[in-house]
């Protein structure tokens, strides 16, 4: 499965602080045997997060495209605008068992606002902003992600 990582985040794109999540999010992709096609760091600015989830999936370079950042309650957070405003289908089962997984542990990730959703052949799903949360909320749907990708391209539902 080939996969796009985004991190989103003010400090990691102004170069003041370190980028944890994305190289988080890439590292537990490769243990799962997933191909990184690209990764790269927006600021929390909707029309850039837009035009970076319109070209990644309209490239039909990547499978999946994960975000990592923006999906909190903050006035910063637009992740989950931003991937709104460019899917053509919610997938809103990716965003609850993530909410329902993370919340087991910690029960504050029940405000994570994350989406996900498809753009032509492409599954895009918002990961929080914070390496371990984000890594916790990939594992919760790793192994449906494969089939998702799979039936997105033509395949069967069978079990």
């Amino acid at each position: 499965m080939r996969v796009s990582v985004l991190t989103i985040s003010d400090s990691v794109a102004a170069g003041k602080s370190e980028d944890g999540s994305g190289p988080a999010v890439i590292a537990r992709c490769r243990d799962l045997g997933w191909k990184i096609v690209s990764s790269t760091v927006r600021a929390d600015d909707r029309a850039a997060i837009e035009e970076f989830l319109k070209e990644a999936a309209d490239s039909n370079d990547a499978d999946v495209i994960l975000t990592a950042g923006g999906t909190g309650l903050g006035p910063r957070d637009i992740t989950p605008e931003a991937t709104a405003a460019v899917i053509d289908r919610v997938i809103p089962g990716f965003s609850e068992y993530m909410r329902a997984a993370g919340a087991r542990n910690f029960p504050r990730a029940i405000l994570s606002r994350a989406t996900a959703g498809i753009r032509g052949k492409t599954i895009i799903i918002n990961l929080p902003g914070s390496p371990k949360g984000a890594v916790e909320s990939l594992d919760a749907i790793a192994d449906l992600l494969p089939h998702a990708v799979s039936v997105l391209h033509g395949a069967r539902h069978d079990p």
